[in-house]
């Protein structure tokens, strides 16, 4: 059967430059190592890095296979775990890797992919994979904030977690996952945003842009007890506010995570609690995904799902149906909205206008589809 087939691949031959779709090594089903499967891709997210990870110097060893979130069929399951794979050739799966997504035929570790329900098309649950974990990961670790894991029945406990951020698309799953675990989800994002934000379970939300963001934020959560805040969005300027509400806090230490490991936080306020691996011992993917798949793939997340009570988002905008020839003009699209906001969003929206519909906006995430 795999002798039919021929895989490409969007290959990154160096930083600076576009992409170039050629032909990659298709893996032989008797070199599948266990977990691991074979999947033929029909719908890839991009993630605001992507073109991050294109315009610079990465130290990645080039060429290198870029992409980290899709969704598709199982082509073939590892010999070796055929009989407790929890997956059959034709199931309907996403998840995501550490790079290399961007190929017609792609191997996922079976702990880091999950079904998806009948009737859903593939661009809902694609834009899940990377951000769900990531968000899992700073919730749930257990060099993060070690929160309750989440269950389709949560009883609410009266503790409150801050998501700064929470219109991005980690902020955006965490929302959930918190909600879902019995934690009241307050935020941050931008005005225009509050309904969206709510309507993914956060009971309050607080315009990040506000003078005043860090007083109110922090009077709120001295509320009750906080279990925890994560900065879900932006670079320092992000960890620097997230910091100031938890050292504004007057009446407890409120543990401190974020999604940018990259920043040493040597300007964070002496009393805030903050849980991360120390510098220099992160480790490698995949080990620390695998530490909350209960959260994810492997527990929460596919009854969720199924039953309607977690949201694929943000929402899928899908900037066409081209494949891999495709990837190039999504990642451009991306880095449109990275570098201009709403300006870029519109222009976007201008590009792709027969894919979105009139009331689409922002908070969106970028897909392209197999034709």
């Amino acid at each position: 059967m795999m002798a039919a087939h021929t895989n490409r691949a969007f290959w990154q031959d160096t930083f600076g430059m576009p992409g170039t779709v050629r032909e990659s090594p298709l893996p032989k089903i008797d070199e599948l190592g266990e977990h691991q499967v074979l999947v033929k891709v029909h719908a890839w997210a991009i993630n605001p890095c992507d073109h991050m990870l294109q315009d610079q110097n990465m130290g990645f060893p080039y060429p290198v296979i870029l992409g980290c979130d899709v969704a598709g069929t199982v082509e073939a399951v590892s010999v070796s775990s055929a009989g407790g794979s929890k997956f059959r050739v034709g199931d309907r799966v996403f998840g995501f890797t550490a790079n290399n997504g961007f190929q017609d035929f792609v191997v996922l570790d079976d702990r880091l992919i999950a079904g998806i329900p009948a009737g859903m098309p593939y661009r809902e649950p694609v834009v899940l994979g990377l951000t769900i974990s990531t968000s899992a990961m700073l919730l749930f670790g257990k060099d993060y904030l070690r929160l309750d894991y989440p269950k389709t029945d949560a009883v609410k406990n009266g503790k409150s977690v801050l998501v700064w951020g929470g219109s991005s698309s980690v902020g955006s799953n965490a929302i959930q996952l918190v909600t879902a675990a019995g934690y009241n989800a307050i935020t941050t994002c931008s005005r225009k945003n509050f309904d969206y934000v709510k309507s993914l379970g956060a009971i309050q939300a607080f315009d990040y842009k506000d003078p005043d963001v860090t007083e109110k934020v922090a009077a709120e959560l001295d509320k009750g007890e906080c279990a925890g805040i994560i900065m879900a969005a932006g670079l320092k300027d992000g960890n620097v506010a997230a910091c100031q509400v938890a050292a504004a806090s007057k009446k407890q230490t409120v543990p401190f995570s974020t999604s940018n490991l990259l920043d040493k936080l040597e300007y964070a306020p002496k009393n805030v609690e903050i849980r991360r691996p120390p510098p220099g011992t992160i480790p490698r993917f995949p080990d620390y995904w695998f530490e909350t798949t209960a959260a994810t793939f492997g527990g929460y997340l596919p009854n969720a799902l199924a039953k309607g009570t977690y949201k694929a988002a943000p929402a899928p905008l899908v900037v066409n149906e081209k494949g891999l020839d495709g990837i190039q003009e999504a990642i451009d699209c991306q880095r449109l909205i990275s570098q201009n906001g709403q300006e870029g969003f519109n222009e976007v929206i201008g590009r792709v206008s027969q894919n979105a519909t009139t009331e689409m906006t922002m908070p969106v995430k970028l897909v392209v589809e197999r034709a």
